[in-house]
């Protein structure tokens, strides 16, 4: 049986991870949730259920990679006191080792990514009996070849295994996309593979509550 999420009155919801999720959510106008999927996600679940009083909480932050995320998960993840976190990180580890290596300082690379990953969700489990979303890092690439989509693609398994260790959530959008892109181009979705137009957030969104039975 595939786990969903069980929402209990005055949850909070912890959305963390890189530009994706950022989604300039410090700019006035997209305040406090940014204007991507975290936006149109946590926006329908409270209109879906409002009278769970839930608390969504948007921590993302542009440019961030793994170990980033390490250095602040004490303040922008446990700090919250999180009854569920959604991760949604990997896409800046990758493109720094094979794009910037020169600059991959805060990159890990699969097998750093994995085991530092699992720490972090078990140490966020050890304090608080939370539920995770774990959401596959993605690109929009029909090219099977491209370097930086074929160096991407052990860090999808890795948050595949760790949804399975874990019991959380996955929200498989590496295999969603795999199965419309030759449908829908990359250019549609994205103007540089990586960040979505406004309709590939809500796009996304849909997907993060089709996985948590939402």
């Amino acid at each position: 049986m595939k786990p969903g999420l069980h929402l209990k009155t005055a949850d909070t919801i912890v959305f963390i991870g890189d530009s994706i999720t950022d989604a300039e959510r410090h700019r006035q106008a997209y305040k406090p949730l940014g204007f991507g999927y975290v936006h149109f996600a946590g926006n329908l679940l409270l209109a879906k259920r409002p009278e769970l009083n839930l608390a969504i909480v948007n921590t993302g932050v542009s440019g961030d990679t793994l170990r980033d995320l390490e250095h602040r998960w004490e303040r922008d993840c446990i700090a919250h006191r999180p009854n569920i976190v959604s991760v949604l990180v990997g896409i800046n580890d990758v493109w720094q080792l094979t794009m910037e290596p020169s600059l991959a300082q805060t990159a890990a690379n699969a097998s750093q990514y994995e085991v530092t990953y699992g720490e972090l969700l078990s140490r966020t489990r050890n304090q608080y009996d939370c539920q995770f979303v774990l959401m596959e890092p993605f690109m929009f690439c029909r090219d099977r070849y491209n370097a930086v989509f074929v160096a991407l693609m052990p860090y999808v398994e890795v948050v595949r295994g760790l949804a399975a260790k874990y019991n959380a959530v996955l929200v498989p959008l590496q295999q969603r996309i795999d199965q419309q892109i030759a449908e829908i181009p990359p250019e549609k979705w994205s103007p540089d593979m990586v960040h979505p137009y406004l309709w590939a957030h809500a796009w996304i969104a849909l997907r993060w509550l089709e996985a948590a039975g939402l």
